[in-house]
């Protein structure tokens, strides 16, 4: 299925980009652990990234790529289609210059509002208005390579916009191992994000060269297509970037609660991040310029087929993932992190949040499978009204626990908020007959849960007979991590098999396009 190679591509290099960020958080956190400096580092790092998301990515894309895709099936298609988006880059290019102006003068005001549990400490107040200002530039380079990433999905070349995470990774390592005489470690990592996206701005425009896609700013015109885009841009706004907006109200309530809660929320985040990055937001790249082009050519029924498999594809891979994080939060956080500056106590704080992270990633997963039938459909409206809700769910449930639980209690609004969102994405489009689950949808589905069940019996069990292991030393507990990895996928397949959630057919045409 041309579907799943794409997914496979995605989540192949983003699986490389996740393991050198692991790596890079691991040297992180070796450094800096979760002290001041890290606390204001994660702010600087997550503001420029959670605008990017929210604008640039998840509301670009929406907006941009079914329109592209359709202009790019109609007569004359490659000609207008390219107008089209030079015209997009250069209203995108004067919108970002201003922006970046507007927060580097007034950034001192912006983080009053952003982190203002930081305000009562002027020294770490100052430091992370330091820090932002010096990684903020990097927000005008990453959504320029995000519309140039959005060109050659919609052309399905779908490798080089995968693998620009990976260059930034390399760079922010090589500036936590290469030591600068007159900077510390925040303020040359916040230099290093900056690099970052020049690089990736660099690399995505020699590939748009290399393909015949060169991306020449136009002057704009408000035709037709134009306004049509930020019709749909406005709304897609919030209804894309649900994920993100949760995430920067868990920043900002961690800003108010003890030092650390901020470190221990986007450590957990970062795992998380993996499989829903690997699953859901491959996924979902994939997923959008696909419904797209097959709902411009008519072909309505066939999109429906696509949106059963892609759940089907993403509950397979998601279920075994979440089980993993939700029982094991402790281990994987002892294993990965707890080395030098990072505690035993920090391990145990991150593992609160991580657990409860872990049991919403299916819904995480599966939001980012349903908003692209939306979207597609050009109808960025009903997300965000979901959205609303969501958000709402969010704020309220993290201002009931997160004096008594913290950062658990903001890990589960966030969880919370997930459910209910997914929940009236799949109600609104099934009302809608934009989905509906077949029988194979859901008989594998009631499958899948069963063999998950099984693995993570397996999982406690092994890892209560290991649990010696762990308390030795590096090797000793990598090694017993990495045992139960194996054992949890190898009685995840043997379920899955056993009960019918998974055809030995599969395998064998997975293997064979593997050869």
């Amino acid at each position: 299925m041309a579907l799943m190679r794409s997914v496979a591509t995605i989540g192949g290099y983003t699986m490389m980009s996740r393991v050198l960020g692991f790596v890079r958080d691991t040297l992180f956190a070796a450094i800096l652990g979760a002290s001041m400096s890290a606390d204001a580092f994660m702010v600087a790092f997550r503001l420029p990234n959670f605008l990017r998301a929210l604008f640039a990515e998840g509301a670009f894309n929406a907006a941009f790529v079914p329109l592209y895709s359709r202009i790019l099936s109609g007569p004359e298609g490659e000609k207008r289609a390219a107008r089209f988006a030079g015209e997009i880059a250069s209203l995108l290019t004067i919108a970002l210059l201003s922006v970046v102006t507007l927060f580097m003068v007034f950034m001192p005001q912006a983080m009053h509002v952003l982190a203002p549990g930081f305000s009562e400490d002027p020294v770490k107040f100052a430091l992370a208005v330091d820090l932002t200002r010096l990684a903020f530039p990097y927000l005008a380079y990453i959504s320029l390579v995000s519309l140039q990433g959005a060109i050659l999905n919609a052309h399905h070349k779908f490798a080089a916009p995968a693998a620009t995470p990976i260059m930034m990774n390399l760079v922010l390592i090589a500036g936590l191992l290469i030591p600068f005489r007159y900077l510390d470690v925040a303020h040359t990592q916040s230099i290093a994000v900056t690099v970052a996206g020049i690089a990736q701005f660099l690399w995505l425009a020699w590939h748009m060269q290399r393909n015949g896609f060169a991306l020449r700013l136009h002057r704009p015109r408000l035709g037709p297509e134009v306004r049509r885009f930020f019709k749909l841009l406005g709304p897609a706004v919030i209804g894309a970037g649900i994920y993100q907006v949760n995430v920067l109200i868990d920043m900002v309530l961690a800003s108010l609660l003890p030092e650390g809660t901020v470190s221990y929320l986007f450590y957990a985040d970062r795992l998380n991040q993996l499989p829903l990055a690997v699953i859901g937001i491959a996924i979902s790249t994939a997923l959008l310029p696909l419904l797209s082009r097959q709902l411009a050519e008519g072909r309505r029924e066939l999109a429906v087929e696509t949106q059963n498999r892609a759940l089907e594809g993403a509950l397979l891979l998601t279920l075994p993932a979440a089980a993993a994080l939700a029982c094991l939060p402790e281990t994987i956080i002892g294993v990965l992190f707890q080395r030098g500056a990072f505690t035993a106590q920090d391990t145990v704080e991150t593992a609160r949040a991580l657990g409860i992270l872990g049991l919403g990633l299916p819904a995480f997963t599966a939001s980012k499978v349903f908003t692209p039938a939306f979207h597609a459909r050009e109808d960025t409206t009903t997300p965000v009204r979901l959205a609303f809700i969501a958000l709402l769910i969010n704020l309220v449930v993290a201002l009931s626990l997160m004096w008594s639980l913290q950062q658990a209690g903001l890990a589960l609004a966030s969880t919370v908020a997930a459910w209910c969102n997914t929940a009236q994405l799949m109600f609104i489009l099934h009302k809608r007959g934009y989905f509906s689950p077949d029988a194979r949808l859901l008989g594998r589905a009631l499958r899948l849960l069963a063999a998950t069940a099984v693995m993570a019996a397996a999982l406690l069990g092994l890892e209560w007979q290991l649990r010696p292991f762990f308390e030795r030393d590096l090797l000793w507990r990598a090694g017993a991590l990495f045992a139960l990895i194996v054992a949890g996928g190898t009685v995840y397949l043997v379920a899955a098999l056993a009960t019918g959630a998974v055809e030995r057919a599969d395998l064998k045409r997975l293997l064979r396009r593997g050869r």
